[in-house]
């Protein structure tokens, strides 16, 4: 599951937002980065692995600015890389966007981006929505980012910043990735999960489905897709922040019995071809004919990774037809 974060105020973003990063990293993630607005101009970091390969990259390379987002990449389309790691920017390099979710339409657009002329750099879902926004760029930051919305189809939330508006971060829900919008002293942050930003604030705003946030240094507005003001009430989060990373389940083994579904969907998303439908398997190294002839499966695990292998037990020998073992 990919983690977004980001922040627009008075204070250097990249601290904040690096802080806020390690803060996801329970969710589980193969690649890290940063963009943040810097004299002017769009500065994006990134980097293959844990977040501290992204530290050794800002160490070599540092940058400052106080608009920003942040992302750790759970790989689903495309394998990890830095190039695959988020923000992802469009042609021009002004536009960067961080993306948790899926773009179900996304090779449609692509196709239809490239014969424009766009350019791809990765293979993720993401870098579409960098373009779609380039495409409207004249009609200004917001207007062009709900023209964008408007072509998109799937469950996403997006956090986006661009060096045309750089006193400007958007967030943007569809669907069931969750985001909110902290409300702080000295600026507004954004935040897939509410444990990120807990030291900063506990005063949150709840994106719900098909909603966005224009936040500046000093205002948050909230409007619909089509452009409707939504008017929000700001909560309170009375959670520390040791519960708040439970997703306020009292335990985290209950925060993972509730996740399962969808780790399970994100598992398997990462192996289908969508484009022919094809589930793939590259790193076995095993061609159709030596699949065929496997008659045996032998699962070795402990502890809760052996309830686990209980249950795919069952699948395969339902599926594959095929005696698994678990010892």
């Amino acid at each position: 599951m990919c983690g977004i974060v980001g922040y627009i105020g008075q204070r250097d973003a990249v601290p904040i937002l690096m802080d806020c990063l390690k803060r996801l990293e329970y969710r589980g993630y193969d690649s890290a980065g940063i963009g943040v607005i810097q004299g002017g101009g769009l500065e994006i970091r990134r980097s293959e692995g844990k977040i501290v390969n992204l530290e050794r990259v800002l160490q070599k390379d540092p940058v400052r600015g106080q608009v920003g987002v942040a992302h750790t990449r759970w790989a689903t389309h495309g394998k990890p890389s830095d190039d695959n790691a988020h923000p992802h920017r469009d042609c021009s390099g002004s536009i960067a966007v961080v993306h948790n979710g899926i773009i179900e339409n996304h090779f449609a657009l692509k196709k239809a981006l490239q014969a424009e002329g766009h350019r791809f750099e990765s293979e993720t879902d993401t870098e579409v929505v960098a373009h779609l926004i380039e495409r409207g760029v004249a009609l200004g930051f917001e207007s062009a980012t709900r023209k964008a919305l408007a072509q998109i189809k799937g469950a996403f939330a997006l956090g986006i910043i661009s060096q045309t508006a750089p006193e400007q971060l958007l967030a943007v829900r569809n669907g069931g990735p969750p985001l909110i919008v902290g409300v702080g002293k000295d600026g507004f942050f954004i935040a897939s999960d509410i444990a990120a930003i807990l030291d900063y604030t506990r005063e949150v705003l709840v994106l719900e489905n098909k909603e966005i946030a224009i936040l500046s240094r000093d205002e948050a507005r909230i409007i619909s897709f089509d452009g409707r003001a939504v008017q929000k009430t700001v909560t309170r989060i009375p959670w520390d922040a040791a519960l708040a990373e439970k997703n306020g389940h009292r335990y985290f083994m209950l925060k993972e019995i509730y996740e399962q579904p969808r780790t399970i969907e994100d598992t398997i998303r990462d192996v289908v071809n969508e484009e022919t439908g094809e589930v793939c398997f590259p790193e076995v190294g095993l061609t159709r004919s030596e699949l065929k002839q496997i008659t045996r499966i032998s699962l070795i695990a402990c502890g809760t990774s052996w309830h686990a292998a209980l249950v795919g037990k069952y699948v395969v020998e339902a599926l594959c037809r095929i005696p698994v073992e678990v010892d």
